[in-house]
């Protein structure tokens, strides 16, 4: 079961990635696993004009995202053939591109993205900035504006467990084990996720001190093994 959260938050992140989209600027979009970059990204698509590509590690995965984003076909063409099309057509539609979850570079990656770079605003989402994580792409970093995401305030989780607990989807009682969750989580939106989820799937006495605790463990058995089924009351 995967829950739909409500989104909130955020608004500092959101307004700076809003006005370097205006400013056709390319922006380097950091934050730890788990913290929201991929929402946030996927909350601005639907106001702002960005071609996704969820698929960002190695150059085929990359052609296969953008070419179906844009409408193109492989056609029996080898890679180095779609490398050209795709600049071409990323070049004519002048969106920003946003490459999501951007790990380590290789010299080719490198040189396919700063070759599109040359010709649309591009964002890049990654977890740090640092050479072993973006690896070669990491000499073109000067030119790109940083936008830092960090884990949730414990205010802010107490505001997205109260919209999920309006929305129905988890008990009211959560309220009372807001800061417990929170603890639990790291403020990392995406574990607090796992944690509604667990809530939201089976019944557990929130009274009892113990609960948590089987909470937390339910999240990791799912998290480890994601078709396990748990039943009955924790």
């Amino acid at each position: 079961m995967s829950l739909a959260l409500p989104f909130v938050g955020r608004r500092k992140e959101s307004a700076q990635l809003q006005r370097l989209h205006a400013e056709r600027k390319h922006a380097l979009i950091l934050g730890p696993a788990g913290v929201g970059k991929t929402t946030l990204v996927n909350h601005l698509k639907e106001k702002l004009d960005v071609v996704m590509c969820p698929q960002s590690e190695h150059l085929g995965s990359i052609c296969d995202s953008l070419e179906e984003a844009l409408g193109l076909g492989a056609d029996g063409l080898k890679l180095i053939q779609r490398k050209r099309r795709l600049r071409a057509a990323l070049a004519e539609t002048g969106r920003t591109i946003v490459f999501d979850g951007l790990s380590w570079g290789t010299p080719k990656l490198s040189s396919f993205l700063e070759s599109v770079m040359q010709n649309v605003p591009m964002w890049i989402c990654a977890r740090s900035e640092h050479p072993w994580d973006v690896g070669h792409f990491w000499t073109l970093l000067v030119r790109f504006e940083k936008v830092e995401l960090h884990p949730f305030l414990p205010a802010e989780t107490r505001t997205l467990a109260r919209a999920v607990i309006e929305s129905g989807l988890i008990p009211a009682g959560a309220i009372n084990i807001v800061e417990r969750l929170h603890q639990r989580s790291n403020g990392i939106p995406l574990v607090l996720r796992e944690l509604f989820e667990e809530l939201a799937a089976h019944s557990y006495d929130l009274t009892n001190p113990h609960a948590l605790r089987r909470l937390d463990l339910g999240r990791r058995i799912h998290e480890i093994f994601p078709m396990a089924l748990a039943h009955g009351s924790r």
